[in-house]
């Protein structure tokens, strides 16, 4: 894609004008972090244009060269580099422009359940936990268990947690959706190869002044933990269920001693899902432009298989399929997929706006 060069201007206008006021010491305040937070946002788009411009220019002045006996077989040389590196340039820049979802810088909740398969489910569930932990460890972001429903057998029933650090919504936001497994379940004396399922969700957590609760609107149940989760379990009303009157949300947290602790963290989640369900309603008018995008983002589409006795895991919506499983559940291989669903996400967004 062919970025029109007083486009290039603007954004090296625009770049150095930010440049301008920051530097002037005269911005504070509010006005000092909205334009830092721009120079941030531009910064990187403003270096692809500065690269693309360069490259413009140079293989300008090469293409004059080469009318010169003496240059012209230097300038040649030169010049059939840059001319096979400018696209590769201007793809960078053509990436770097595409609209921003503003979630993507966010802290993000993840979410997984046990699907169909009983306890091998929920042993699958304690897998995609571990490999999430281990990626998200990779990434340099901090993880902490808000909730956690586990089984006697060390699987999850269901289990959500808090992932804080640079860029975790814009890297993880492609895992939501079904992840099937393919193996031989400990609970398994016969040697058959079973099929189960956990579902992951993904959503990017907002600042509280994003989604605003109003007292009225909602209803607080206290009552006694239940299930596994130590000595405490049935001693204390410490779980906390809150309703969301107005969307019908309900959100319990049961893991904690503290009936403060769970309740702070109930809200976090339940503000969380109420921001996605706004998302989601403000997305509806573009669903058709949605479905060319990687995934529709909806829960009960399955996404990917992880395949035990043939080593390998295939990612159904781009067609990806690794043979090295150990790799990818440890975490770091996770990486692999994630870099392929962007990339898959950015054509496709690009091939949009050409069209």
């Amino acid at each position: 894609m062919t970025i029109p060069e007083d486009r290039l201007a603007q954004i090296t206008h625009r770049f150095s004008e930010l440049e301008a006021r920051l530097a002037s010491g005269r911005l504070e305040g509010d006005a000092f972090v909205a334009a830092s937070r721009d120079y941030a946002e531009l910064e990187p788009v403003a270096k692809a244009a500065h690269e693309v411009r360069e490259m413009r220019a140079e293989i300008a002045e090469l293409a004059a060269l080469t009318q010169d006996p003496e240059m012209h077989a230097i300038a040649e040389e030169e010049l059939a580099v840059l001319r096979k590196a400018l696209p590769e340039a201007e793809h960078r820049l053509a990436i770097a422009l595409l609209p921003r979802d503003e979630a993507d810088a966010r802290p993000a909740l993840l979410e997984i359940r046990a699907g169909t398969g009983g306890d091998e489910a929920a042993l699958f569930a304690a897998d995609l936990f571990r490999m999430y932990e281990a990626y998200a460890a990779s990434q340099g972001w901090k993880v902490e268990v808000m909730d956690v429903n586990a089984n006697d057998l060390g699987g999850f029933k269901e289990v959500i947690a808090q992932i804080v650090g640079t860029g975790v919504f814009a890297k993880l936001k492609f895992e939501s959706g079904v992840h099937r497994v393919q193996r031989v379940p400990v609970t398994e004396s016969g040697g058959r190869i079973h099929t189960s399922a956990a579902t992951v969700a993904v959503m990017p957590e907002p600042a509280e002044i994003d989604v605003q609760i109003e007292d009225k609107d909602l209803r607080v149940d206290i009552y006694r933990s239940s299930g596994a989760g130590g000595q405490h379990v049935n001693k204390t009303d410490s779980a906390v269920r809150l309703t969301h009157l107005p969307t019908g949300i309900v959100v319990a947290m049961q893991d904690e001693r503290s009936q403060h602790r769970n309740r702070a963290r109930a809200m976090a989640v339940l503000r969380t899902r109420i921001y996605e369900k706004m998302r989601d309603e403000a997305h509806g008018a573009e669903a058709e432009a949605r479905k060319a995008m990687v995934g529709s983002g909806d829960r009960s589409e399955r996404i990917r298989t992880y395949n035990f006795p043939q080593g390998r895991v295939t990612d159904h919506r781009i067609g990806l399929t690794l043979h090295k499983l150990d790799e990818v559940l440890a975490g770091p291989g996770l990486g692999e997929l994630v870099d392929a669903l962007i990339a898959e996400d950015q054509a496709k967004r690009l091939a949009a706006l050409g069209e």
